[in-house]
């Protein structure tokens, strides 16, 4: 699941759907599993799926008009249960960004952990990418991380997001919180011999 990020350009899988929590992202049922592969199967599955497991057409995941590694979501998405297994199924099922205009905040953590970038745009953007993803399955968006902007290709309109300097140099450098103490071992050994009593 490590994976440098940089520029993501794609295609946009729209969700637009409210306060969609971490129970729906990934139910209860699933979270026995302690390994972060195969989660992705899971994702939406009482969505996706109906109760004798046969797929749900009418579900924007089962739809194949729609593909990319971009999820546009509602608003307040990840809410409920601090859950990190709803961060392994996103990433597991392929998505690299998720776009909304607000994050439960332990959600948008674990995404990051998990190198899917978190993007925070203002509700116009977001409803202005779910009109030209419904008016053009094919239109693309550009998620800049080194420049933090997101850019509708369509329209030509862009916003800039906020992300924490330390998540940004760990995704760009695929790294996560024990990669980077150990790239600055170096730097953590110094600081111990100078601070020795």
């Amino acid at each position: 699941m490590k994976q440098k990020f940089d520029v993501v350009t794609s295609r946009c899988v729209p969700l637009p759907i409210e306060n969609v929590d971490t129970d729906q992202i990934i139910p209860a049922r699933f979270l026995k599993a302690t390994s972060r592969e195969g989660f992705g199967d899971n994702l939406f599955r009482d969505w996706r799926f109906d109760k004798q497991g046969n797929p749900i057409p009418s579900f924007v995941l089962n739809d194949p008009t729609y593909s990319g590694c971009i999820l546009v979501a509602g608003k307040n998405f990840g809410s409920g249960s601090s859950r990190e297994h709803a961060a392994w199924a996103i990433a597991d099922y392929g998505f690299r960004v998720v776009v909304s205009s607000f994050f439960a905040d332990i959600h948008k953590n674990n995404e990051l952990n998990n190198f899917v970038l978190p993007v925070v745009v203002s509700e116009a953007f977001l409803s202005e990418l779910f009109k030209t993803i419904q008016d053009n399955p094919q239109a693309e968006v550009r998620v800049d991380l080194p420049a933090q902007t997101i850019t509708n290709l369509t329209t030509g309109n862009s916003e800039t997001f906020e992300i924490n300097a330390y998540k940004k140099h760990c995704l760009l450098n695929g790294l996560d919180d024990i990669d980077y103490l150990v790239e600055n071992r170096s730097k953590i050994a110094q600081w111990e011999k100078a601070h020795e009593s």
